[in-house]
């Protein structure tokens, strides 16, 4: 039976049970049980590859002590395991078996927010019969599982985690591929959702700079991602784990934002960021003041951007998805813009069209790609069109990885000294941008102004001026604030 087959007759078995409710709790379910199973199988390997090596979790919570034989307990028997036994030892397993263990630790991390949301204890036996036909050693189901994998965290934004987009795989692998991190370069999502652009970054390195053992190792260690909420945590965590990361606790369960800014020294600073920050969203009150009073916002991917430039190291490389009310928005954007420049070199832009991240958002993005270090002198942009043929992406139409291919052969290879300017790409002048008040929304100049009459760019044009609208009102609403705290002080 396919791996597909396997995952649609798991959802299949959940929908019986009174106790899980919705696709967000069918995946928290299937996530702990997922990760247990393929932290055992990867625990086969470890048994066979490092002499003595021994499993941080009791012997009888093992999955293939309790869950591996289709005969095994069910029912009320197994319901009570799980919730009085299995849950609770996991749980604070870092103080007590597995305190001395990172990976131990890592177990857990994962279950210390974790529920166990079945209420049927055959139901669930059903449910661990069916994982059991996945061999996550066996090469092939691995491949495949990724692609399932994705399919599950589709579903799991379509779940209503506002702010929150899963990442295409065309545009996470373009991203990694231009900015090509190094095996010995430490590479940091601090918003890293369900681990897509680490585990991108893994396989890239993998393929282009493993040749050895030593060279493996030096793999391990390198990623770190923090994420605050603790379902993508705990699918970024088995990600990681299925990319081969037999240690993955430098996954942190974690607001990035949440320590203030002077605090990141020069322990935390990484050589690469690649990151899709939540963009739309605001912050719980209080975080701002973790920022200098100058970027003090609650714009979620404001403050991330602010955070980026402080943890990369100088000639550090980052890209990072923003949306295009960052380019041209005005008030603590300008400001956050105008450190960018300073600071970092800010050389491409890459526009993406609308419907890259449809069906979550209709908001048109960037990809902003820049190195620490040095002022920004010019800016190039690239415009990224849709295919002939397509009016949009949509789920059978959605971008695809060779798309980018035509953008890596403008690009001008490592030092970007080729480029050329065509109808879709042009450069600007930094003594342009600072002119126009840092306002990066630069349209093409090869392409005249356009009026369409098709109904769905007239509705993402209507939703473009809300968000316009909205930032304004964002806006506004700081300057108010911060007249007020002048007039009280």
């Amino acid at each position: 039976m396919s791996v597909t087959t396997v995952i649609k007759s798991i959802q299949d078995i959940m929908r019986k049970d009174a106790g899980v409710d919705g696709d967000a709790q069918r995946i928290g379910q299937l996530g702990w049980m997922l990760f247990l199973k393929i932290f055992d199988d990867q625990e086969q390997e470890l048994e066979v590859t490092q002499d003595g090596y021994k499993s941080p979790i009791p012997e009888k919570l093992r999955w293939r002590n309790w869950a591996a034989d289709p005969e095994g307990i069910t029912g009320e028997k197994l319901q009570k395991f799980i919730n009085e036994d299995l849950f609770p030892t996991l749980k604070e397993l870092s103080t007590k078996k597995g305190g001395k263990s990172p990976r131990g630790l890592v177990v857990q991390r994962v279950f210390e927010d974790a529920f166990n949301y079945m209420k049927n204890g055959t139901l669930v036996r059903q449910v661990v019969n069916k994982l059991n036909e996945i061999d996550f050693n066996r090469s092939s189901d691995r491949h495949t599982f990724n692609d399932i994998y994705e399919k599950l965290l589709k579903d799991l934004q379509s779940a209503g985690n506002a702010g929150e987009f899963y990442t295409p795989r065309a545009v996470t692998q373009f991203m990694v591929d231009m900015v090509d991190p190094k095996l010995n370069e430490h590479v940091l999502d601090p918003a890293c959702g369900t681990g897509g652009f680490l585990t991108c970054a893994i396989e890239h390195k993998r393929s282009k700079y493993v040749r050895n053992v030593e060279d493996r190792d030096t793999l391990q260690s390198s990623f770190h991602g923090i994420e605050k909420k603790q379902l993508p945590h705990m699918l970024c965590t088995t990600n990681m784990l299925l990319h081969g990361i037999e240690v993955p606790e430098q996954i942190r369960h974690d607001n990035a934002l949440g320590r203030p800014l002077k605090d990141y020294g020069p322990q935390d600073r990484v050589d690469v960021i690649i990151t899709n920050p939540p963009f739309g969203g605001m912050e719980e009150d209080g975080i701002e003041q973790n920022f200098p009073s100058s970027f003090r916002t609650r714009e979620t991917a404001d403050l991330f951007l602010v955070l980026i430039m402080r943890l990369l190291k100088d000639h550090g490389r980052a890209a990072i998805v923003l949306p295009d009310g960052f380019l041209f928005g005005e008030g603590i954007k300008t400001r956050v813009k105008e450190k960018l420049l300073e600071e970092c070199n800010l050389h491409t832009i890459v526009r993406l069209p609308n419907s890259v991240f449809a069906p979550y958002t209709s908001i048109k993005t960037n990809l902003l790609f820049f190195e620490k270090g040095k002022p920004t002198k010019d800016i190039w942009y690239y415009e990224h069109r849709l295919p002939e043929g397509y009016k949009a992406y949509n789920k059978t139409r959605p971008m695809r990885v060779e798309e980018f291919e035509v953008v890596k052969k403008w690009w001008g290879g490592k030092t970007r000294k080729k480029r050329e300017e065509s109808e879709q790409a042009w450069c600007v002048d930094i003594k342009d941008i600072v002119a126009n008040n840092y306002n990066l929304d630069i349209k093409n100049p090869h392409v005249g102004e356009q009026v369409s009459h098709d109904p769905n760019e007239l509705l993402q044009q209507y939703a473009k001026q809300q968000n316009e609208i909205s930032d304004l009102r964002n806006q506004l609403k700081e300057i108010l604030q911060e007249a007020l705290h002048r007039d009280e002080a």
